[in-house]
């Protein structure tokens, strides 16, 4: 369970700083953003502006070097990352059994079983439960991915540019299984992405981060389901490249 500090935001960076060596410049300057419980947002940005390591000191993989940060405990966070990042020895379903069983070592592998073959069924996957990682696409590894970080129960589920190796067909079909998992669970999603058009698609919040800091942040009022043919949506797009590129 959250604590009652954590009732209002469930991530909260006030003035957050990163620096990895003396030697260094800073990874993250004066960072200060909250994220409500239940809400989507998603960082953009370029390449090396910091985007990463929000999500690992919101992971607890990294600590601040300076400001304050309140996330839930590292254990009511799930993250899913680029690859899928599967245990290739592992069938589908042995992948989410293991961490379910981490998670509970008193759970019996019958009833760890179980309950990873719903978490498969959540992202559409039960038919391929005991497929190894090799014999499964891209996409279905990364539904994997989702389900093992599911399985956990998190409050706040953590994702790594985790559609940007996918063809165009797959990514849509797991955007739109993303959001129906959202808001089917009311989890805290944060996501980083690199491309704009995404995080339009996605978030209820985006969040601009280039050299270290929050440099923008917009507030995505479209209803959902968004399609990028409406003016609205286009004109949200237009809007943000215009502050990427500047």
């Amino acid at each position: 369970m959250l604590n009652a500090t954590d009732l209002n935001n469930s991530i909260s960076f006030s003035g957050v700083g990163k620096t990895y060596s003396k030697e260094s410049a800073p990874a993250l300057r004066d960072i200060n953003f909250s994220v409500a419980k239940g809400q989507f947002i998603c960082l953009i940005g370029p390449s090396g502006g910091g985007k990463s390591t929000v999500l690992k000191l919101i992971a607890g993989l990294e600590k601040p070097t300076s400001g304050s940060l309140q996330t839930p405990p590292r254990a009511n966070i799930g993250m899913v990352f680029q690859s899928g990042a599967l245990f290739p020895w592992l069938s589908a379903v042995d992948n989410v059994v293991l961490v379910l069983q981490v998670h509970n070592p008193r759970l019996a592998k019958i009833h760890a079983r179980r309950e990873a073959l719903e978490f498969l069924d959540m992202v559409n996957l039960g038919a391929f439960a005991d497929k190894m990682p090799a014999e499964l696409s891209g996409g279905q590894r990364q539904r994997v991915g989702i389900a093992r970080a599911l399985a956990v129960r998190p409050h706040v589920l953590l994702l790594d540019e985790p559609f940007s190796a996918l063809d165009p067909k797959t990514t849509y079909e797991l955007h739109r299984d993303l959001l129906r998992l959202w808001k089917a669970t009311g989890i805290t999603v944060v996501m980083v992405s690199h491309l704009i058009e995404e995080a339009v698609s996605l978030a209820e919040t985006v969040l601009l981060i280039k050299n270290g800091t929050v440099a923008e942040r917009y507030v995505v009022e479209i209803p959902y389901p968004r399609r990028d043919q409406e003016a609205a949506y286009i004109h949200e797009v237009q809007n943000i490249r215009k502050a990427f590129f500047a």
